[in-house]
């Protein structure tokens, strides 16, 4: 929705204050533990994914764990963008953040959040040839290709984020300066802006609603080629391990993708409600990534254990 305010241009805004989550000040001190465990706990689960896919030879070379590698890697960042933000807030520390800080933060959350979006469907892609297509997958997806898939989604997702950053912040933002919000994304900024943003919410809309949007619908897709496909295997055991490898990873891109597009499908949207709900795709679903792809893993699991076996082993030696 258009909007212009009267505020005088002459003041221009050099920083933000971020509101961040609303809460009771009795429980500032629960919710500053709560985040700070989430984020260590994020930050491990994702390093161990990313060391094993390394470390194993029998994973590294396989299109369906660099994608997994990849993906750890982006939630290590991705986490690192938004929640040590969030336990600030629950600090006494500044709540102030400059504006070229602000600028950074944008970006590098839609470089890395549509990276991460465009990664989950190019994995859905990946599991389709895997059992719909069990015979040509090695021609269809294999170690180069997967790498060159990889890094257009790379590419794509720094060029997302450049558009977003750029279209936001050519808007003057000349007073208030209060986010509420608790890191720096399009909707709270636009709130704040001295100027029609029409057009920015009709570019979000677009190029990040309607684009998760279509990216969720080829991924369910994708998976229900694969239900079909399952309910093809005659045995119990075939099909209880294609529905392990896929369930657990439409669960995480529902949680993910379904938020996603709740918010940015809504840009000019005031809700309080929308702190919460982005709260499942930039905290909950880095955390979730790890430990669904190792406890639900089977193969992952056998390779943590080769090379804690193998660690093992040559500490007896010394």
């Amino acid at each position: 929705m258009a909007k212009t305010k009267n505020t005088s241009l002459d003041t221009v805004v050099t920083d933000f204050i971020l509101l961040g989550l609303s809460h009771p000040p009795n429980l500032r001190t629960v919710l500053f533990l709560v985040f700070f465990t989430i984020y260590i706990l994020t930050q491990l689960g994702n390093l161990i994914i990313l060391f094993t896919v390394w470390a194993d030879p029998k994973l590294h070379v396989r299109p369906m764990y660099i994608l997994l590698g990849v993906l750890s890697f982006l939630d290590m960042w991705l986490s690192s963008v938004t929640i040590p933000r969030i336990i600030l807030n629950f600090t006494p520390a500044s709540k102030a953040v400059p504006f070229g800080g602000c600028v950074a933060q944008l970006y590098f959350f839609h470089f890395l959040g549509s990276t991460q979006c465009f990664l989950y469907t190019l994995m859905a892609y990946d599991r389709y040839l895997a059992i719909c297509r069990p015979l040509r997958y090695p021609v269809l997806m294999n170690g180069k290709l997967c790498t060159i898939l990889v890094a257009g989604v790379w590419v794509a997702g720094s060029i997302h984020g450049s558009i977003q950053a750029t279209l936001t912040f050519r808007l003057p933002y000349c007073g208030p300066n209060q986010v509420d919000y608790f890191f720096c994304d399009i909707p709270a900024l636009l709130r704040l802006a001295c100027a029609d943003t029409t057009v920015n919410e009709l570019v979000t809309f677009v190029d990040i609603g309607v684009v998760a949007a279509s990216c969720f619908m080829l991924i369910l897709l994708s998976y229900a080629n694969i239900v079909h496909a399952i309910l093809k295997i005659r045995t119990a055991d075939g099909r209880r391990r294609a529905f392990s490898t896929c369930g657990s990873p439409l669960t995480v891109v529902t949680v993910y993708y379904v938020p996603c597009i709740f918010i940015y499908l809504r840009p000019g949207s005031q809700s309080p409600l929308d702190g919460a709900v982005a709260v499942f795709y930039t905290v909950v679903t880095p955390l979730l990534n790890p430990l669904i792809y190792t406890l639900r893993n089977q193969e992952v699991k056998s390779a943590l254990k080769r090379i804690t076996a193998g660690l093992g082993a040559v500490n007896e030696n010394k």
